[in-house]
């Protein structure tokens, strides 16, 4: 049988973005399973909440968002590290760049290979890809919680890390007054997980309770819709953690039997299949997943380094 288009390499039609006003000031740009982004006025000046793949990108987003707002961008944080996520940073001129201390050391570790991966897996996400000038880097890092006094009656935006999760570096944006979450890629709404720099147990436990107890009524994900309401946002976040125990469950068990990687990766596709198999990028991702936690059950404790030329190895080995 003929390997499957590698990634997402052929997936090149554009996605109809929706931006949705969440509450007064509070805005997001949800993108039929491209990676979301999102927004927050302050009194004087505006969080953003991502920052897309290229400048070019990001800047389609801003032209959407000064619509509603021409406050400055004073802060741009970052859930996590992914090339995806960060390298249209430019394009804000923030005054401030936050992320996860354990995000800036991933950026310094292998920023370089994930950008190059991340290019070559989704390449019509890196539009306008010469326009990035080079690594994104925080300017500002926490280890724990960080709270942004947003001025006037606007209340606070709390940063909080709740864990190793989708990475070692995954940081939640929490707006305490209208009890919304913009979760990052801890939490996918109707969107496959991307797990291949993951933390399986941890994420599966104890990092998706601090989640779910924080109490959002309103969650932005990573990907896929806004999830509105205490049902939906439980709904949201037990479909990520069933995702990654089927995984856990099918792995190990190949494992235990003392199968291949290549048998692990094919069990846990067929347990997947039916309820996740149609969402965005299930079949792209399965593969860096089912190979990254066959590495960490059997005791590498951090996730290998992705490059061009790993992801094609992998890929081939197991969608051929």
């Amino acid at each position: 049988m003929a390997a499957k288009p590698f990634a997402s390499s052929t997936d090149l039609s554009a996605k109809q973005q929706t931006l949705e006003v969440l509450a007064d000031g509070v805005y997001a740009l949800t993108a039929e399973g491209d990676p979301n982004i999102g927004a927050v006025e302050g009194e004087d000046f505006v969080v953003c909440f991502e920052a897309l793949a290229t400048p070019v990108a990001a800047q389609k987003w801003l032209a959407r968002l000064r619509e509603h707002t021409d406050k400055p961008v004073r802060y741009l944080v970052l859930s996590h590290y992914h090339a995806v996520r960060v390298l249209g940073a430019s394009a804000f001129d923030a005054e401030v760049i936050v992320a996860h201390e354990n995000t800036r050391a991933l950026v310094a570790e292998r920023g370089k290979e994930d950008w190059a991966s991340e290019f070559a897996r989704m390449p019509r996400l890196a539009e306008g890809a010469d326009s990035v000038p080079g690594l994104t880097w925080p300017t500002l890092t926490f280890s724990d919680r960080m709270t942004i006094d947003l001025g006037g009656d606007r209340g606070d935006l709390v940063l909080q890390y709740c864990g190793r999760g989708h990475t070692e570096g995954d940081i939640v944006a929490w707006l305490p007054r209208h009890r919304i979450l913009f979760a990052g890629d801890l939490v996918e709404a109707e969107a496959a997980l991307y797990t291949g720099d993951a933390f399986h147990r941890d994420w599966s436990t104890t990092t998706l309770d601090r989640v779910a107890a924080i109490g959002a009524d309103t969650l932005i994900g990573g990907r896929g819709g806004v999830s509105r309401g205490a049902a939906a946002v439980g709904s949201a976040i037990d479909q990520t953690r069933y995702f990654l125990q089927v995984m856990i469950r099918e792995v190990g068990g190949v494992q235990e039997r003392g199968g291949s990687l290549k048998e692990a990766f094919e069990r846990t596709h067929a347990a997947l299949v039916d309820q996740y198999g149609h969402w965005p990028i299930f079949e792209h991702c399965l593969p860096f997943d089912v190979s990254r936690l066959w590495d960490e059950l059997s005791g590498v404790e951090r996730p290998i380094i992705w490059t061009a030329e790993r992801d094609r190895e992998v890929w081939e080995q197991l969608q051929s």
